[in-house]
């Protein structure tokens, strides 16, 4: 009893949820598509079917020896560090989009089976930290145990976002600004639900969650795109690099505090 009592005195290693947490992850999850996009595609250059399977799958191995890299990081420190949590939210989001497109296009499952397959994962990684630890409350992400939930369930969920992002701009001829509007009325609705319903506080930051990742990379492949498949065409590079000076920006302006129960 006493150690569950120290455990909740625990600060959260894990920013409190606010209006700039929302903007700068939204601005990660972009971050993450021209990122991953500039590894697979512009540096490794892939110009062929095969090309593209194994560019997919380096940018994948090297996204997630980062991500795994700066987990442990994260589980190792004493405290909530802005940027230490930041550079793993972008390395989940990087290694998201490389994944994501490996199993989708190079494996030839499918945005559908993808998004399914992933969707079942994320549900599971929930419910299986739920029965675990009694809760999904950020507010709890104060040990190593919860902290390998939290991560693998933002892994699993950024991955989902990048095959439900492009499921629904490319299969249902979207595009990318229709397919923005759509996860943006949803993030909206969740938002409204939040503000005006009893619903679990917890299912809705995660069902907002994971709507940030689909909106970031659909915003992303709209910037980074050709012209011919509804993008701007901008350089993945200047996009990427841009993105991430106004990241930076935003957590030195904005200092952020770690979640708290009475918050």
């Amino acid at each position: 009893m006493q150690n569950d009592e120290r455990t909740s005195e625990l600060v959260a290693k894990v920013p409190q949820v606010t209006l700039v947490f929302w903007i700068v992850k939204i601005l990660a999850t972009t971050l993450g598509e021209t990122g991953g996009d500039a590894v697979t595609m512009s540096w490794l250059g892939e110009t062929t079917a095969a090309a593209k399977g194994t560019g997919y799958l380096i940018g994948t191995a090297i996204f997630g020896v980062i991500f795994v890299v700066a987990v442990l990081v994260q589980i190792k420190a004493k405290k909530f560090h802005p940027f230490l949590y930041w550079l793993t939210i972008v390395a989940t989001t990087t290694v998201g989009t490389t994944l994501a497109d490996y199993c989708t296009r190079s494996l030839g499952i499918g945005y559908t089976g993808g998004s399914t397959i992933l969707l079942i994962l994320v549900i599971a990684s929930l419910l299986t930290w739920r029965w675990a630890t009694g809760s999904i409350s950020v507010e709890t992400v104060n040990t190593p145990k919860v902290e390998i939930f939290y991560w693998v369930t933002i892994m699993f969920s950024q991955t989902l976002g990048t095959a439900l992002g492009d499921w629904v701009a490319d299969t249902n001829e979207m595009g990318y600004l229709g397919a923005a509007v759509v996860f943006g009325g949803l993030l909206l609705l969740s938002a409204l639900l939040y503000y005006f319903t009893s619903i679990s506080r917890a299912i809705l930051f995660w069902a907002a969650f994971i709507l940030t990742r689909p909106l970031g990379a659909v915003v992303g492949d709209f910037l980074d795109k050709p012209f011919a498949k509804g993008g701007l065409a901008l350089s993945r590079y200047t996009a990427s690099l841009a993105l991430l000076v106004v990241i930076v920006a935003l957590i030195l302006i904005f200092r952020q505090k770690p979640a708290s129960k009475a918050h």
